[in-house]
């Protein structure tokens, strides 16, 4: 490898997470409110508007339904746009590994 080449940096944001931001950015900026006035009106704080925005946050259900009344639309508004789905990152899910004891089931008939 070359000293003079680079590494293009990772993207480990979740593509869904991404998806739903720019998706809440396109309904607050339709809305023709800012980041602060958002967050107020949601009860969240204005830097964790600009991390859901960018796909870094992920955000609670509650939240997102917060988000979308101060907004005033619906959950499945905020949704509709979002194309994704992922299969589960077999890395970031631990493997069931316990081997429950097998008893002999016991007649209900007496």
């Amino acid at each position: 490898m070359n000293a003079t080449t680079t590494k293009k940096p990772v993207d480990k944001r979740n593509k869904v997470c991404t998806a739903i931001g720019k998706s809440l950015k396109a309904k607050r900026i339709a809305a023709k409110k800012s980041q602060e006035t958002l967050a107020f009106d949601a009860e969240v704080d204005r830097t964790y508007i600009s991390q859901i925005e960018r796909g870094v946050a992920n955000p609670s259900a509650l939240t997102l339904a917060n988000l979308c009344y101060a907004l005033g639309i619906k959950l499945s508004d905020l949704f509709e746009p979002v194309k994704i789905a992922l299969a589960p990152d077999a890395k970031l899910r631990r493997a069931n590994r316990a081997k429950p004891e097998l008893k002999p089931k016991k007649s209900r008939l007496r």
